[in-house]
């Protein structure tokens, strides 16, 4: 069988904050005499990452985050570099990286993926000194994930109101520098989007040809737009046809930056989680092959 000590890394207010994970319920899905399993507990931002950390000095030989895509984040971020495979249970209201790797939303299904694991290797996203496994944004795409996590609403109608929230808040963009690998351009972003998956939360997608293992990342920049066009990339949006957008670029490359001259800290979201990055350049790359994660076995 392999793996026996298996963490668990439980968001106990991910999405509406309903679905505790304890260990009874837990041991029910495994073999007891074979398995060891332990559950913990995040009891503020960025605590997962000091329980996986304490969990890889324990030995644990399975690692899973329960949660949505900001506490993946946390975990695997800390699982780069070690041996240890990222088992996920999608407890989020968005499950964007869960959705990319097929992982069913059933409790149960998701809990029958650890006890006989087949794993695969996927890339990992670069931004400065943070990671992301799903994708990251500048624009309003921040906006709205600053916005959402004000509104204490993880729904979807909760992400639909920080997006009305967000446009009733739109400032002139200011303009940035942004280079790729071959080409530089001046830019007055609506929304500078990085992904390195095909599906956000909610099963829409701003890049519907990303892929977690194909060592590009996928960006779509979309200029200063009015409010009737953020309608019409609304319905694009749910389209999957993002790029007729007349105002939207999409690129594939292996790194981008962006710059500006005026010296404010840059507004992000990164999987899902609004952060605040300071100095006047962000630098966004990707590391190849770099996360081991437990996914659904393809049948032959």
């Amino acid at each position: 069988m392999g793996y026996r000590n298996i963490h668990f890394i439980v968001n106990p207010i991910a999405g509406k904050g309903t679905r505790w994970l304890h260990l009874e319920h837990l041991e029910q899905y495994f073999i007891k005499s074979y398995h060891q399993l332990t559950v913990k507990y995040t009891e503020y931002r960025s605590h997962a990452e000091v329980l996986t950390r304490e969990s890889i000095e324990q030995g644990a030989d399975i690692i899973v985050a329960c949660g949505g895509d900001g506490t993946i984040n946390e975990v695997a971020s800390c699982l780069l570099g070690t041996s240890i495979p990222l088992g996920i249970v999608p407890l989020g209201s968005g499950n964007g990286l869960a959705s990319n790797l097929d992982i069913p939303k059933n409790l149960r299904q998701a809990l029958s993926l650890l006890r006989n694991p087949h794993t695969i290797t996927i890339d990992t996203g670069t931004i400065n000194d943070r990671f992301f496994f799903s994708n990251t944004g500048v624009g309003f795409d921040a906006s709205v994930i600053k916005n959402y996590e004000s509104s204490q609403r993880r729904t979807l109608m909760g992400y639909l109101g920080a997006c009305i929230t967000s446009i009733r808040e739109l400032k002139r963009p200011q303009e940035i520098q942004i280079s790729l690998e071959d080409r530089s351009m001046m830019v007055k972003p609506f929304m500078v989007f990085v992904s390195n998956t095909s599906v956000m939360g909610y099963h829409m997608s701003l890049t519907p040809k990303a892929s977690l293992q194909d060592g590009l990342l996928d960006v779509m920049i979309i200029s200063k737009i009015n409010r009737f066009k953020m309608l019409w990339l609304g319905v694009l949006l749910l389209l999957r046809r993002p790029h007729l957008l007349k105002e939207a670029q999409y690129f594939q490359t292996k790194g981008i930056q962006l710059k500006r001259s005026e010296h404010t800290p840059f507004e992000v979201q990164i999987d899902g989680e609004f952060h605040t990055m300071e100095g006047d350049f962000i630098t966004i790359g990707l590391r190849t092959s770099t996360l081991e994660v437990i996914v659904p076995k393809i049948e032959d």
